[in-house]
């Protein structure tokens, strides 16, 4: 693969939301990773244990409360969006009842979009993601509740 092959890869990976991409060509074979902040792991400490001290109960706890309720996870890498096109409110607000098979959101994955639905009904907790965000697999988009 000539130089300028796989200089066109690596901008096509840099520009969309893919965090992979594998080629092989004849006997050659190429991979190429892109690593940004969102898919490096967070280790979160564990909650720590209340002191019969009553300074220590003042202080806030260092890490994030886990959201409580079922999460709606990524099935796929890509770029979340909360409405079907820049201009449309969006599929789902904090506080709204959605029943199972409704769409929650957008994943775009290599230029195709891909709704999202809901696994579960319920009602709308939190929302994990900001719109025009990278996602990975796994990663919890909304909590029902």
């Amino acid at each position: 693969m000539d130089l300028r092959k796989l200089k066109t890869l690596i901008d096509l990976v840099a520009e969309s939301g893919i965090a992979e991409l594998e080629i092989t060509e004849g006997e050659g074979k190429v991979r190429i990773v892109k690593f940004s902040q969102a898919m490096q792991p967070v280790a979160y400490a564990p909650e720590p244990v209340p002191a019969a001290a009553p300074a220590a109960a003042a202080v806030p706890p260092a890490t994030p409360e886990a959201p409580v309720g079922h999460q709606v996870k990524a099935p796929m890498v890509g770029t979340f969006y909360r409405a079907p096109n820049p201009g449309a409110s969006p599929f789902v607000e904090v506080g709204q009842s959605v029943k199972e098979g409704e769409p929650l959101c957008i994943i775009e994955a290599m230029k195709l979009l891909n709704e999202i639905e809901a696994d579960k009904s319920g009602v709308i907790k939190e929302i994990l993601v900001e719109n025009g965000e990278p996602v990975e697999y796994g990663q919890p988009l909304f909590v029902i509740g």
